[in-house]
């Protein structure tokens, strides 16, 4: 199991998509998606733009209509039973993209089947569930590896280049704004399983939250503790639609983190505002596109650093990685330890919700 860290630049990842001619190892990777929902389309839209070396050869969904569907633009194989699929299809690795429920029992299969296991975010809905998948892991022989997008975030990753190089001074506090307009992309199925804790483990903290707490991670080092509140604005979920909360680090330092997924137009704003003692740099995001921005005394009015496709392109970058890991035996840019962080942090910030307190990320 890979657990290496280390924090690519965006031309590591050009190199690696540009440069398949240097690989010693097999040169394609057999993918069966487990779960054809959603999140499904960016991941195929990912490997279709940015990952060549991976053939979707097995699609697997409950709903028939999905799989096959997938299966019919890939020319691979449809199933709907996860047990068929391992006795049947020819894969050599998963990308299980199902309900945070279903995750451990799933990925724990895949991984004693022999399968390198790709496996969004969040890892389990409790910390128990992941140290049963990661005992599982270790006992693999094969990679696994957790989805978290925002790790290969083109404007991330030149953000931390910059801050890295001094260009704001040392790093003050920082703001991240997960402030999202209801989207029903997210909530197609006739009862969505977003909508219901039992299945999310939360709201959108657990969930879309773990997007905006990578980066900060990236840039701040370790968190150590939580304090915050959460609201339901958005009545149809169980789990929080608002969550405003302050983190502290282990260094000492403090950023704002806010997450909102309501039904309403929200002015814009940056997502990401990192203050230093030389200047800020701001990250103005969506879907379609990214700008990084430096202000500081030779740029009061702002300085335009980067511009990225935004979003949609990380997918590709992420599952490059997780190919590259399998096939040519490269480090994850981030081992799936790391993913726990996210997933402790939404967990102490649901605990200080009903405390009132600061609560503890690792304990």
């Amino acid at each position: 199991m890979h657990i290496v860290n280390h924090y690519p630049t965006v031309i590591d990842y050009l190199q690696l998509l540009d440069t398949p001619g240097t690989h010693s190892m097999p040169n394609q990777l057999k993918l069966a998606f487990i779960g054809c929902g959603a999140i499904a389309r960016f991941h195929l839209d990912g490997i279709n733009g940015h990952a060549p070396r991976i053939d979707v050869t097995t699609l697997v969904d409950l709903d028939e209509t999905k799989s096959r569907s997938y299966a019919a633009e890939t020319g691979g194989q449809a199933f709907t039973s996860l047990d068929e699929a391992l006795a049947e299809g020819d894969f050599d690795a998963v990308d299980i993209m199902l309900p945070h429920d279903l995750h451990e029992k799933v990925a724990i299969q895949c991984l004693e089947a022999g399968k390198h296991v790709l496996l969004e975010k969040p890892i389990a809905l409790a910390l128990d569930a992941c140290d049963r998948i990661f005992d599982a892991a270790r006992q693999a022989p094969g990679v696994f590896m957790v989805a978290e997008n925002s790790q290969y975030w083109p404007e991330i990753i030149e953000a931390k280049k910059h801050i890295d190089a001094g260009a704001i001074g040392e790093i003050i506090t920082a703001r991240a704004a997960f402030v999202y307009a209801f989207n029903e992309h997210w909530f197609k199925e006739e009862r969505p399983w977003r909508y219901e804790r039992g299945r999310t483990g939360g709201g959108i903290v657990i969930d879309g939250g773990a997007h905006w707490i990578r980066p900060l991670r990236m840039w701040m080092g370790e968190l150590k503790e939580v304090v915050g509140v959460l609201g339901h604005p958005l009545a149809q979920m169980e789990g929080e639609s608002l969550a405003r909360a302050l983190f502290r680090f282990e260094s000492g330092k403090t950023a704002v983190f806010d997450a909102m997924m309501i039904d309403t137009t929200f002015a814009p704003e940056p997502w990401w505002r990192i203050t230093g003692t030389k200047g800020e740099l701001t990250i103005n995001a969506g879907l379609d596109g990214a700008d990084l921005w430096l202000w500081d005394e030779d740029n009061p009015k702002g300085k335009k650093l980067f511009a990225s496709p935004g979003y949609l392109d990380s997918f590709g970058l992420e599952l490059a990685d997780f190919a590259a890991a399998i096939l040519d035996g490269q480090p994850l840019a981030a081992g799936p330890e790391q993913a726990l962080g996210e997933l402790r942090t939404a967990l102490a910030l649901y605990r200080s919700a009903e405390s009132g307190r600061w609560e503890q990320v690792w304990s």
